[in-house]
């Protein structure tokens, strides 16, 4: 059967335009000018016969043809990628894999522990992506994702591999004033997207004279870690997060008292990677190091 396709090149650069609606961000999205998103839109207007983009006063906008046209553009793009990584991995020789993951767990568990496995895995190169949305489907450029939560992930492959458990943590000199965990009374309390976890450690440590909904917050642990580092105030410590920067000194845990979270770090991928062999690699050597961790 003969197809009748345009140009490959025109079609991701109208997709990158009309999802940004933007030829500047699309040129900088594909590493391109602007001049050639604009010239490889003008030639899918071409072969089409019709225009994709107008403009409404300043803003550049989608025509109704276009609109229509753009979810099915974007859909295909995404299944060509998944088939030529799926075709990558078909080839011995191709030694990428691509783990997703919060940037938080990235900057704090991972990357200091990488060298390792690259040490152990010489023919692997991994690839760190911290735009994993925690829900769904993995993207279709990710061979595996390290998430947070109890593992109900459906449609993938799921391996517990590190459990936590939270505690106060702050720098020295900020610990210096702290006698008993009444005295966090005193101190700000800086928050990450789980507000509700100080109001759960008071009462596990039995304080109820503290306020547990005041101070800042920040959406993303690392940075939780860098405030408390800093000074800022006081944070609820995630253990498999902080465990480098008490052990360098740079925070201290002023309490005994820890709170055993309720969510773990999951290793997941699709069902079909089960026997990849460089799934198989990542994922027993996250295992071992997590259990080399838990250990110490």
């Amino acid at each position: 059967m003969h197809r009748r396709l345009p140009p490959l090149n025109s079609l991701r650069a109208f997709e990158s335009a009309a999802r940004l609606l933007s030829f500047t961000k699309a040129a900088d999205e594909l590493s391109v000018t602007q001049s050639a998103i604009s010239h490889q839109v003008k030639a899918l207007e071409d072969w089409a016969g019709i225009p994709l983009f107008k403009r409404e006063g300043r803003h550049m906008a989608l025509t109704e043809a276009a609109a229509k046209f753009l979810p099915a553009i974007s859909t295909a793009l995404d299944q060509v990628a998944l088939a030529s990584r799926k075709l990558q991995a078909l080839d011995p020789g191709q030694g990428w894999l691509t783990v997703a993951m919060m940037p938080s767990f990235a900057a704090k568990w991972l990357v200091p522990r990488l060298a390792d496995f690259r040490d152990k895995n010489p023919g692997i190169d991994v690839w760190i992506a911290t735009f994993e949305a925690q829900t769904g489907a993995l993207g279709p450029d990710v061979d595996v994702a390290i998430r947070y939560g109890k593992g109900d992930w459906s449609g993938l492959s799921c391996v517990k591999f590190l459990s936590e458990e939270l505690f106060p943590v702050c720098a020295p000199k900020l610990a210096a004033g702290l006698r008993k965990p009444t005295g966090l009374a005193s101190m700000t309390l800086l928050h990450d997207e789980m507000r509700e976890d100080w109001g759960m450690w008071f009462q596990a440590a039995g304080v109820t004279t503290v306020d547990a909904t005041r101070g800042p917050g920040f959406d993303d642990s690392g940075l939780l870690i860098q405030a408390a580092i800093e000074g800022l105030g006081v944070a609820l410590g995630r253990s498999a997060l902080v465990k480098g920067d008490l052990q360098a000194g740079r925070l201290v845990r002023p309490f005994a008292p820890a709170l055993p979270a309720e969510s773990a770090f999951y290793l997941v991928y699709p069902p079909e990677l089960e026997n990849e062999a460089k799934v198989n690699a990542f994922r027993d050597w996250l295992v071992a190091t997590a259990n080399a961790d838990n250990r110490d």
